[in-house]
């Protein structure tokens, strides 16, 4: 494995007790990780003495174990200041500091619609993600979800019946799924985590990775949104990222798409078909 970038500095700063927000002002304003470490003395008077602690005593045993999983095939690291950092993510308000990647890294550069819905998706709406997220793939996109059943679930085996070109944004380390079924996916997605490899599940995780799966994607396009729904978490960031917002309608007997209704009143582009997300994305296909 070749270290570029400064990698085991980034490593060892993402266990620092800092928020993504402060690691990354204290980057721009040292010039890069190593700095930090290499110029404690002299930054004293600027940091708490928690942090200066840890930054005299870095937790190289946790940076030797994400190096360690980082030597396996297919296995990648994208800090900040990396090239193939995705450029829309980068853009967002605080974009996460670090991405641990499992499958096709390049993928992340390509352009991206997510999908997002209710875990108690009816058939319907899981037959309505299944074929748009089919049909958006064989036009060129590649779907990004959560780790969500459902909604989320079957748009993801949509898209593999087209290109299989899928990112999922996982809520925990990706040495840490959560249950057998989320670790076959490792074998039709690329995974991506801003947390490190053995990071356990929190309840906090799903509300930040929700950022990160509307930072990096066009647009999001929400299918079942109940009116209170954890996937409204994914619809404010997009709101907030200047992302499109695309909703599928549905019966107005139906409880799950309460949400979706109400952001299509304040807003958000109703969607009968693919053709209505192209036009509001101005992408015209020949």
């Amino acid at each position: 494995m070749n270290l570029d970038y400064d990698e085991e500095y980034w490593l060892a700063l993402a266990y620092a007790p800092l928020s993504p927000a402060y690691l990354i002002r204290l980057v721009n304003y040292f010039g890069s990780p190593r700095h930090i470490f290499e110029l404690t003395e002299q930054v004293t008077p600027y940091l708490s003495n928690r942090l200066l602690y840890y930054l005299k005593n870095p937790n190289w045993y946790a940076v030797e174990q994400d190096l360690a999983w980082l030597e396996h095939s297919n296995n990648h690291l994208l800090t900040l200041e990396h090239p193939k950092y995705p450029p829309l993510l980068r853009q967002i308000h605080i974009p996460p500091p670090l991405l641990f990647i499992q499958g096709e890294c390049d993928l992340l550069l390509q352009k991206q619609l997510a999908i997002i819905g209710t875990r108690s998706a009816t058939k319907e709406g899981k037959q309505i993600a299944y074929a748009f997220a089919k049909e958006l793939s064989n036009c060129g996109f590649t779907i990004t979800t959560g780790m969500a059943v459902g909604i989320e679930n079957a748009a993801h085996k949509g898209a593999l019946n087209a290109t299989g070109k899928t990112i999922t944004i996982a809520a925990c380390g990706l040495n840490h799924l959560y249950s057998s079924k989320f670790k076959n996916l490792a074998q039709t997605t690329t995974l991506v985590s801003e947390l490190s490899p053995n990071t356990g599940i929190k309840r906090t995780h799903f509300h930040s990775c929700s950022r990160i799966i509307s930072g990096l994607s066009l647009g999001i396009i929400v299918i079942e949104l109940p009116k209170y729904s954890h996937a409204l978490d994914t619809v404010l960031f997009a709101l907030e990222q200047g992302r499109e917002v695309f909703v599928i309608p549905g019966s107005i007997h139906n409880p799950f798409v309460k949400g979706g209704h109400r952001l299509i009143k304040q807003g958000a582009k109703l969607v009968e078909n693919v053709n209505d997300i192209f036009e509001e994305l101005q992408i015209y296909l020949f």
